[in-house]
């Protein structure tokens, strides 16, 4: 079914005289000897970074002033894009890049939803990464181990990433949100020797404890020590090697960092899948694929200036964080935020663009669509002088709020949906300063990413949805997973379905103009509020409760969002009455997390099976959906499928 659009109606587009001052018409100008288009030809310019990858590399290295050793080739082909490699002399510091010219100009301007504000500059943010590169060292972490972190959207957070990167070191975080099971299912895999962690945090005005969650944690893993950011001392947590993080920092001194250059083969980070079959996936990704990427991203996507004001509403949970920290290496000023976007009030974060003068507004479209629900119309309000391009990700960005972004908050304002994640931890699709944007259209491919959608049969379709694959290697391209030592997990995530093709299970729509419109996951990962959770998560804590014998979750569009539905069978003489349901919920949020927590709830007598006796997400939602089943033969009990339809509290 084709996705309804108005043709060609643009809602922006740069000002013919500006084009040439952003960094991605100088990048085509220094480049247009390869690629022979001119300097706003984006289309001649993204078809010769897919066709010339030994000049496109070769020439971004030195645009995007990368610190490190480049060796003498930027690329080395191959049949299997699995097995490309780039840049395969180079060595580089992730850290390196971010830390450059430390001197006196903002570097982060920390914000929480109390009310707290904080700053350092970039040789203060440097400092506090040399301290705790010392500190990490003394503990025994070396190249290639692992630093696990439990915090909150602050300036700890960066810090703590940037020196377990100076190292060479592998960081893997998750936000205090995530409960003792979502949190231990995640960091227990990877078993790392020391992890950083907030004991409790605050969220609209209540504060939640933490300790749960750390002791899960130290349960799962072999820690040689506990870093407590904000309490000095927790008597819950006294039988485990605690100290604060104050005290862990007292023996040192600031020194210069000698950051430890390392090859493209080399871990920055782990970050997990959803958790869809079982366990989250532990995704590792090369620091020196998502620094030269996220640059790519920020500079000539975004056109990110240095001293630019940054802000991304996300978790440390989420990609976006990872992408908006790389915002250093442009020497930017990053603005985060932790808590409640709408606490305590609802302009809050619009109040932060004019107060901090921020020029790059990233948040989900979920956002977006919460402000136009709350009727706030910004363009009478606020200034919103300084902002001249917002981002939005998580969910895709139906058409209705391009309208109301143009018509209530900036009208001579970019607007960019972009889309990747958290495999890639980097975007496949998104903005494009020099071209125009259509409502409710990513604007292009990025560069250096060949992108195609597919048909069931593998042909490639314009105008209809269908599946996304990228048909080249990538930068980011995970490393692979952790624990997956013979790669067949990865192959059979990404790479099984459409052979030699990067298979990303997203169904989307490839305009006429060159532009993308996103129609959801083409999987059954749930994505309510633009955040991606696992079915098996829900499960693990529905199935805890006695009175519960089993479940399904899927995913119900309902006004360009995603709500959770989960479907019960009770034990027997149990009755789904509001007090069960409200246990639940309550099961689900402090397990998991609050986006895990379902809208509705609907007691079953069956569940459809395939005949290996799986539970079929894929039969429920299609049915609740009112589309015909590709292959009701696969179940071993089709007739339960008319439980599922028709039902009352799924009207919309």
């Amino acid at each position: 079914m084709k996705t309804e659009l108005p043709k060609n109606k643009i809602l922006w587009r740069l000002a013919e005289d500006k084009k040439p001052q952003t960094s991605l018409w100088q990048f085509a100008d220094s480049t247009q000897q390869y690629h022979h288009g001119a300097p706003d030809d984006y289309a001649a310019l993204h078809d010769w970074s897919i066709k010339s990858p030994h000049e496109f590399y070769s020439s971004l290295w030195g645009f995007l002033d990368i610190i490190g050793d480049k060796g003498e080739v930027a690329y080395v082909a191959n049949d299997d894009i699995k097995h490309v490699e780039f840049y395969p002399d180079a060595t580089v510091n992730y850290a390196e890049n971010l830390l450059q010219n430390p001197d006196d100009r903002p570097a982060i301007i920390a914000y929480r939803d109390d009310g707290v504000r904080r700053a350092i500059t970039r040789k203060q943010l440097y400092d506090q990464v040399s301290l705790i590169v010392q500190a990490l060292q003394a503990e025994g972490v070396k190249e290639g181990d692992r630093v696990a972190a439990i915090v909150c959207n602050d300036i700890e957070a960066i810090v703590g990433y940037l020196a377990t990167a100076a190292i060479g070191a592998i960081w893997s975080s998750c936000s205090p949100d995530f409960g003792p099971n979502a949190a231990s299912d995640r960091l227990g895999q990877i078993d790392p020797s020391v992890l950083l962690a907030v004991s409790h945090y605050a969220y609209s005005g209540k504060h939640f404890d933490v300790t749960p969650t750390i002791k899960a944690v130290a349960d799962a893993c072999n820690l040689k020590r506990v870093i407590l950011i904000n309490d000095p001392s927790h008597e819950q947590l006294n039988q485990l090697p605690c100290i604060s993080m104050n005290d862990w920092l007292k023996p040192f001194q600031v020194n210069k960092i000698v950051f430890n250059r390392l090859p493209y083969s080399s871990p920055l980070a782990i970050l997990f899948s959803s958790g869809t079959t079982g366990q989250p996936k532990c995704i590792i990704h090369s620091a020196m694929g998502l620094l030269i990427q996220h640059k790519k991203e920020l500079k000539l996507h975004c056109d990110l200036k240095p001293e630019e004001r940054f802000f991304y509403f996300t978790t440390c949970g989420w990609m976006m964080w990872n992408w908006m920290v790389s915002g250093l290496a442009l020497e930017a000023t990053l603005i985060t935020y932790d808590g409640n976007p709408f606490y305590p009030k609802q302009n809050h974060l619009l109040d932060l663009i004019d107060d901090e003068n921020i020029n790059l507004f990233g948040t989900s479209a979920k956002y977006i669509d919460a402000c136009q629900n709350f009727k706030l119309t910004p363009q009478s309000t606020h200034s919103l002088e300084s902002l001249r391009l917002l981002l939005s990700t998580g969910s895709p960005l139906i058409p209705s709020n391009f309208d109301y972004i143009y018509d209530h908050w900036k009208s001579d304002m970019q607007l960019a949906s972009i889309s990747g994640g958290t495999d890639i931890c980097a975007c496949f699709v998104g903005g494009n300063p020099l071209l125009p944007v259509y409502k409710g259209e990513l604007q292009c491919c990025f560069l250096g990413m060949d992108i195609d959608v597919l048909n069931d049969k593998g042909q490639s379709i314009l105008e209809t949805p269908g599946e996304l694959v990228c048909r080249n290697a990538h930068l980011s391209m995970p490393l692979g997973f952790w624990g997956d030592e013979d790669g067949s997990r990865y192959h059979e995530a990404y790479f099984n379905r459409f052979p030699g093709l990067w298979a990303h299970g997203d169904y989307v729509e490839q305009r006429p103009s060159g532009g993308f419109v996103i129609n959801g996951r083409s999987d059954t990962t749930l994505n309510p509020g633009g955040v991606r959770i696992g079915t098996a998560e829900i499960y693990r804590q529905v199935e805890s409760i006695p009175e519960v014998e089993e479940s399904i979750a899927i995913g119900q569009d309902i006004n360009g969002d995603q709500r959770v539905i989960l479907f019960v069978i009770l034990s027997k003489e149990q009755t789904l009455d509001d007090e069960l349901i409200t246990k639940i919920k309550s099961q689900i949020r402090h397990g998991a997390t609050p986006r895990h927590v379902p809208a509705v709830i609907i007691e079953v007598d069956a569940i459809p099976r395939t005949r290996s006796g799986k539970i079929s997400e894929v039969a429920v939602r299609d049915t609740i959906r009112g589309q015909k089943l590709k292959n009701v033969d696969a179940l071993a009990n089709p007739e339960s499928l008319d439980l599922y339809t028709d039902i009352k509290e799924l009207k919309i």
